[in-house]
């Protein structure tokens, strides 16, 4: 399984919903590539925003060796699920899709949540303060706990 978390910049949300997921890859023991991009070529070669390796540290995730990347089209054919933030972020990387699938791949990440959560869309934290870098912690946090009991239960 290879999967790849997609956002606006690649140094928010998209790095923490990859070493979320990374980290509980490798608790699980189970066999899965996991990497991110932005759709946006801002910080490519960057580390991810000071605010979330900082955000993901006091929870226990270490996100600072991560560098910020552009999505390229190749990435259809290296990863099988493509996890986006919102739908802006969506419709950047369908409009790169080669035929319906690689755009089966796309999946807005919130929702995993179901539709018991109502939000769509991970908020981008980058403009506000520290409360919303937790808040895009624990939404995350949640939507790759429901991502990891997919792939234990497809097995």
């Amino acid at each position: 399984m290879k999967i790849l978390m997609v956002c606006l910049g690649n140094i928010c949300r998209s790095p923490l919903a990859d070493g979320l997921l990374r980290h509980k890859v490798n608790r699980e023991g189970i066999r899965a590539t996991v990497d991110s991009a932005g759709t946006a070529n801002y910080h490519v070669g960057g580390p991810p925003d000071e605010r979330m390796t900082e955000t993901a540290m006091r929870n226990g995730i270490d996100i600072s060796n991560l560098r910020a990347r552009q999505f390229k089209v190749t990435d259809y054919d290296e990863f099988d699920l493509i996890y986006v933030m919102d739908k802006s972020n969506y419709h950047n990387v369908t409009r790169l899709a080669r035929n319906e699938e690689d755009v089966q791949k796309v999946k807005l990440i919130l929702d995993e949540l179901g539709h018991s959560n109502s939000i769509q869309e991970v908020p981008d934290p980058y403009y506000g303060g520290q409360a919303g870098f937790n808040h895009v912690f624990d939404l995350l946090n949640r939507a790759t706990d429901v991502i990891i009991e997919n792939i234990q239960h497809d097995r």
